[in-house]
């Protein structure tokens, strides 16, 4: 768990100082947690702030980094007041990566293909179903619109892991879905209920 002082979350995080990610083989494990990016960040805030409106709880949000690859830990739970942030591994759709290099190559809000669409998200309320927990998303922008159309959900899926990383460098895709590791989904419904904030975003 990384901390981001207050000071620098209300301000979007323009002094956060991060450090270098070293280039490593894709075959090596996830580096240590990071806080997110300050431009990333800043857009994340501004999106909290946007959708003051439908956003009831503002203490947590999520935010997704999707210029990272699927083998680091891209998923950020941040708490707004504290500052405080970690990190988990998070699948792409499978329409965004249709190489599976592992690397969001592109979005999409269409139905049928299996893409991740950027955008904030308004984590709604939660069901089992085929893959255990999960919990329905709506979209809040014109290009993640179709979310609940779609399906776009958060659930568990047995392609994120940690070991499915070491073994092959990246991380199974989703059709769409934010797909976390089976050891990180009740994390992620607790901090992340409904009323709360996802931002998804490749800059």
């Amino acid at each position: 768990m990384t901390v981001i002082s207050r000071r620098h979350l209300l301000l979007g995080g323009g002094a956060v100082v991060l450090g270098m990610v070293q280039q490593t083989s894709v075959f090596a494990a996830p580096p240590g947690p990071v806080p997110p990016r300050p431009a990333l960040l800043q857009n994340a805030l501004s999106a909290l702030d946007r959708h003051q409106a439908t956003i009831k709880h503002r203490d947590v949000i999520g935010i997704v980094d999707f210029s990272q690859a699927s083998r680091i830990p891209r998923f950020h739970i941040v708490d707004v007041m504290s500052g405080r942030s970690q990190n988990l591994l998070v699948a792409h759709g499978r329409g965004s990566d249709p190489d599976h290099s592992g690397w969001v190559e592109r979005f999409s809000n269409s139905p049928g293909s299996a893409a991740s669409s950027a955008g904030a998200y308004l984590v709604g309320s939660g069901y089992s179903g085929k893959h255990g927990r999960s919990q329905r998303l709506i979209g809040l922008d014109p290009e993640n619109s179709n979310a609940e159309v779609r399906a776009i959900v958060i659930h568990a899926a047995s392609y994120v892991s940690d070991d499915i990383v070491r073994a092959t460098g990246k991380l199974g895709r989703s059709q769409g879905c934010f797909a976390f590791a089976q050891a990180d989904i009740t994390e992620v419904l607790r901090r992340l209920g409904p009323g709360r904030m996802i931002y998804a975003a490749k800059i």
